[in-house]
Parts: C-alpha cells; sequence; structure tokens
C-alpha cells in the first residue's frame, strides 16, 4: 500500500496518473498547502523540502521497513522500478524516457511554474519577467511539440515521461500559451486526456476543489518563504 501526501498540484497530479494508471493501492493524504499542512513537523519528517508530492511506500519491494520519498519526478522512478511499468527495460529506450523526465523536471515545470507566479501571483507586474517566462514556456513547449512530430508519445511508448509532463501542459492558457500553435503536442495532450486512468486522477482533485485558496492568499503564504522557514 502506498500513502500518497498530496494536494491538487501539477506535481501532484502526475503521481495519482501513475497510481491510477498501473492500478496500484494507495491512499490518499490530503497535504493543504493553503493552511500550511506541509509546515507541519510530521510531514517534514518525509518530505524536507516541504513540498508536495510525498509517499510511503508500506510494502517495500525488497521487504523491511516502509520507505519514503519526496520529489515528483524521484517518486515516478520509485514507483516504475517497484512495479516494473511504464519505464523500459532495456538501457537504450530507458535512457530516453529518463531524460525527458529530467528535462520536465529541470526545464518545463520550473519555467512554467516562474510563469504562474509573475502571471498570476506577483504584485507588481513586471513586464521583462513576464516575457522572459512565456517566452520560455513556449519554447518548451515548441521543443516537446518537434518530439512528438514523429512518435506516438515522448519515449515512444506511454511512460512516465508523458505522465511527467502532461499535467504541465494543462493550464496552458494560465501561461499564455496556444495549444493550437502546437499540433503534434495537442494531439498529444487530447490523447492523454482522454486515458482512462488520467480521467480517474483528475476526479480526484474534485474532492478539494473549494479549499484552493486564492492568488492573495497563495502570496503570503507559499511565497515569502527563506532560510528562516527552515530553521524554525
Amino acid at each position: 500500500m502506498i500513502d500518497l501526501y498530496y494536494w491538487t498540484t501539477p506535481n501532484g497530479h502526475k503521481i495519482t496518473m501513475f497510481l491510477e494508471e498501473v492500478g496500484l493501492p494507495y491512499t490518499l493524504v490530503p497535504i493543504n498547502i493553503g493552511t500550511g499542512d506541509q509546515f507541519k513537523p510530521e510531514f517534514l519528517k518525509i518530505s524536507p523540502n516541504n513540498r508536495i508530492p510525498a509517499i510511503v511506500d508500506r510494502e517495500p519491494a525488497e521487504g523491511g521497513e516502509p520507505i519514503s520519498v519526496f520529489e515528483s519526478g524521484a517518486i515516478l522512478l520509485y514507483l516504475a522500478e517497484k512495479t516494473g511499468k511504464l519505464i523500459p527495460a532495456n538501457i537504450r529506450d530507458r535512457a530516453e524516457v529518463l531524460q525527458w523526465l529530467f528535462w520536465q523536471m529541470g526545464g518545463l515545470g520550473p519555467m512554467a511554474g516562474q510563469n504562474h507566479h509573475f502571471t498570476q501571483y506577483a504584485p507588481e507586474k513586471i513586464p521583462y519577467a513576464i516575457n522572459r517566462y512565456v517566452n520560455e514556456t513556449g519554447r518548451l513547449y515548441a521543443v516537446l511539440n518537434k518530439r512528438l512530430s514523429d512518435r506516438e508519445f515522448i519515449a515512444g511508448a506511454y511512460s512516465i515521461a508523458d505522465i511527467a509532463a502532461y499535467p504541465w501542459i494543462v493550464p496552458y492558457e494560465k501561461q499564455n500559451q496556444k495549444i493550437e500553435d502546437f499540433p503534434h503536442l495537442q494531439r498529444w495532450f487530447e490523447a492523454i486526456k482522454a486515458r482512462p486512468a488520467t480521467i480517474r486522477a483528475y476526479e480526484k482533485a474534485e474532492a478539494f476543489k473549494d479549499q484552493v485558496i486564492s492568488p492573495d492568499q497563495a502570496r503570503d503564504l507559499l511565497f515569502n518563504q527563506s532560510a528562516d522557514t527552515v530553521k524554525r
């Protein structure tokens, strides 16, 4: 059984998508980042970076004590290896999946996140910052669009690379992107959106939709952290 410490963010959706796709039993443990659950000591023992998602695997493949994992990319890789699903066994295809998983973790997610911050949350609209991150998000969309021009999914077969990227494309309108400008990406996006596991994963988030906070609330709680936040 997997305990999934979760909230309704793109990174949270990655893990519900995977778990629904492979049929691995799990329990949702809501961590309401709008009320500060991520700073509670019991959560920090699992996720020292005070970010969701995180998991506790109570039945590790090798037995023994439960294993906790934080960071969404690490969780996807851990679960793929645990189940032997959505990651290739052979070294060449596995390398394809891993490089695109890390592309999302190091590029698409952080750049889209900064896009969201400066276009929606920042108290002052700074044109340079907005243009910087909107343009970089568009560049990354174009990279993915080009990659998908001759294959159904990012690494050929559906994998954790697709699961990692998809939730960060869902809010494309908020990122000031026109998905129709990226036809291969749009075809891929619609195919994943229609998967039964994706539908089930996003239905899980509906239970928490009334608890999502406003940009003003988010600004005060989520974006005013410093070294002192960790020290206290």
